[in-house]
């Protein structure tokens, strides 16, 4: 879907496509690197994710720049009535920066995970030991943790150069 944008809507997305000023107001830095309003900016990307033009636009953290040398992905069993309900209490958790329900067609005998979390920890230990806690407190019981091998991409599409 061709969309038509100005100079300085290009040069906004250009700064959106990579990393977001480092400040509390970054979208009056892009704004104001780009001749716009604040509120010009907001509702660029308002509207451009509406139509679809971007499918999705949020931060992308660096954890080990935070000091979490050592992360796992952990795969948990949920009904899918209690689904919100457990993702909200993971994503509560300090340690956990993403979560992500993934249904299936139905829950496959060799795969019944559909909850995703991503946990951080300045080693193993410290991540088990927040798997452990969740899987102790609460509707998560039964999980899987998948540990990373290898990191092979870290960086997002450029569109504007």
């Amino acid at each position: 879907m061709p969309v038509d944008l100005t100079d300085a809507e290009r040069a906004v997305l250009r700064i959106a496509q990579a990393d977001l000023p480092d400040s509390l107001t970054p979208y009056a830095d892009m704004a104001a690197e780009t001749g716009m309003t604040e509120a010009q900016v907001l509702a660029l990307l308002t509207r451009l994710k509406k139509s679809g033009a971007i499918r999705r636009f949020g931060a992308s953290i660096k954890h080990q720049k935070t000091g979490w040398t050592h992360n796992a992905m952990v795969a948990w069993k949920v009904d899918e009535a209690d689904a919100d309900r457990c993702g909200a209490l993971a994503a509560g958790h300090e340690r956990i920066s993403h979560v992500y329900y993934r249904p299936g067609a139905g829950p496959a005998e060799d795969w019944p995970y559909a909850l995703y979390t991503m946990v951080h920890g300045r080693n193993e230990a410290e991540c088990l030991d927040v798997v452990e806690n969740l899987a102790q407190a609460g509707p998560l019981k039964e999980y899987a943790v998948l540990r990373s091998l290898k990191e092979l991409k870290k960086i997002s599409m450029t569109y504007f150069v």
